[in-house]
């Protein structure tokens, strides 16, 4: 197909009209909170109880596995983004490195992975709101407070927060990143309190047997259990740090700046992980846990501490936005860019004259988030984002090695240590990952690419600026 080897100058890829170009407004700690904010949230709040019943307390190995693998990804990352300080993550890099037909699918399954996360946590969302609603007495019907797939007309609340977070996009990168920076500060207190009172009441009895199901992804009555379903799982918990790498072009010292923010949340969230994963399990056996859908607060309120556990609870609805925030401002980037390059319509690349921010794509993406969550039924797809992130990241780690190959006397401000035992580390880490997740999963991944490249081949191929 034509288009398969056309590739972007890494020269030029940076190279934008003042129009069609985003501001540079963000710092080290601005990229550090948007990282934090999208990685601690959803996963560590509801994943810890789903992992534990799936690889019993060999989840702490879990989340080192799950950790190793993103930690390979994000040095492939931020040697990337470091090398070409523009908007589109993993499929500018694509762009550069691999040619215009991958980067589309590059770009495509970036698409899927943020509208089915940012759907997702606006659901989990609205269950806590709906809840509040409830107990407030407000005169809201029920049928407003679930989708259809749920016995409700529309999910409200989901829809509602989706728009109030690309309200807050809207409004400039700056001053949501400020916003972002609150919440997360929220939530890392919610997290320690967690880790306070549950760590001194641990039992080595609960950590026997360490293994009970395994360590590879076996089928257990019906399902995948083991070390490999569990990471495979709470992989979702920790990437996000990608995230990151699509504010490069708004970054004022990318240089310094992203190599802070991918490689600081990345270490920090991994250390939240593995001390919240052991203070849960060593505090309730992880049969009791796992079968609560607020895990962390349950323990506490096993532990007697009830305003502890409603306050943790609490955070989590107050910061749970954070995550969506950070993966809508990321596909909203994602979209920009794909516009500005003539493979989605140009008008879609617009920036606005005051904030800098892409206000008409961020304000789609809103309505696309909201339509899914308000409408669709995520249960049986929420996984689709981790088959999306684990095909970017393979893509990264991949181009991260053929351009130390094709250009090895490229100055580079950030090199990963140790290429090839970190690059196929990487590439190999995520394919066991996509190939640990059900059949089901992987056979819509392959639909949602299937489509993509009809869409290409009727649209996006003619269109391309570099045609």
């Amino acid at each position: 197909m034509q288009g398969l080897n056309r590739r972007k100058s890494l020269d030029s890829v940076a190279a934008h009209g003042t129009a069609g170009r985003l501001r540079p407004t963000l710092n080290g700690p601005h990229l550090v909170a948007l990282g934090v904010g999208a990685i601690v949230g959803t996963g560590i709040y509801t994943l810890t109880g789903v992992g534990a019943g799936l690889a019993g307390p060999a989840l702490i190995l879990s989340f080192a596995i799950a950790g190793i693998v993103c930690a390979c990804a994000a040095l492939a990352y931020t040697e990337m983004a470091t090398l070409m300080p523009a908007a589109g993550s993993a499929y500018t890099y694509s762009y550069v490195v691999l040619g215009e037909l991958l980067a589309w699918i590059v770009g495509w399954s970036l698409i899927l992975e943020y509208t089915v996360v940012c759907s997702a946590v606006a659901v989990g969302w609205s269950g806590y709101a709906a809840g509040v609603i409830r107990a407030a007495g407000w005169p809201v019907p029920e049928a407003l407070l679930a989708g259809p797939g749920a016995g409700g007309v529309i999910n409200l609340p989901a829809v509602l927060i989706s728009f109030a977070v690309a309200g807050l996009l809207i409004l400039g990168t700056r001053e949501s990143a400020r916003i972002t920076v609150v919440l997360v500060i929220v939530k890392l207190i919610a997290l320690a309190t967690f880790i306070a009172l549950a760590l001194p009441a641990s039992s080595a009895a609960n950590f026997e047997p360490f293994m009970p199901y395994g360590f590879a992804s076996m089928d257990t009555a019906g399902a995948k259990r083991g070390v490999m379903a569990a990471a495979a799982l709470v992989f979702f918990a920790f990437y996000g740090f990608d995230a990151v790498s699509t504010a490069a072009e708004e970054t004022r010292n990318p240089s310094r700046d992203l190599k802070i923010g991918i490689i600081g949340s990345m270490a920090l969230c991994t250390l939240i992980y593995m001390a919240v994963g052991a203070a849960a399990l060593g505090a309730s056996p992880h049969e009791v846990f796992s079968k609560s859908d607020e895990p962390l607060a349950f323990i506490l309120r096993s532990l007697h501490h009830p305003f502890a556990a409603t306050l943790v609870a609490a955070a989590a609805v107050l910061a749970l936005p954070t995550v969506i925030m950070a993966f809508m401002y990321g596909q909203s980037r994602i979209f920009f860019v794909m516009a500005r390059d003539g493979l989605l319509p140009r008008t879609l690349s617009r920036v606005s004259a005051r904030t800098g921010a892409p206000q008409l794509m961020t304000l789609i993406t809103g309505a696309i988030v909201a339509v899914i969550a308000g409408l669709l039924p995520l249960k049986d797809i929420a996984e689709l984002a981790n088959a999306g992130t684990l095909c970017a990241f393979i893509a990264v780690a991949i181009c991260m090695m053929v351009l130390r190959v094709r250009e090895p006397l490229r100055p580079r401000v950030f090199k990963a240590p140790w290429l090839w035992l970190i690059g196929p580390l990487a590439v190999l880490g995520c394919a066991y990952l996509f190939w640990s997740l059900p059949v089901a999963t992987m056979r819509r991944f392959f639909i949602w690419n299937a489509i993509g490249l009809l869409v290409y081949g009727l649209y996006a191929r003619r269109r391309s600026l570099l045609r």
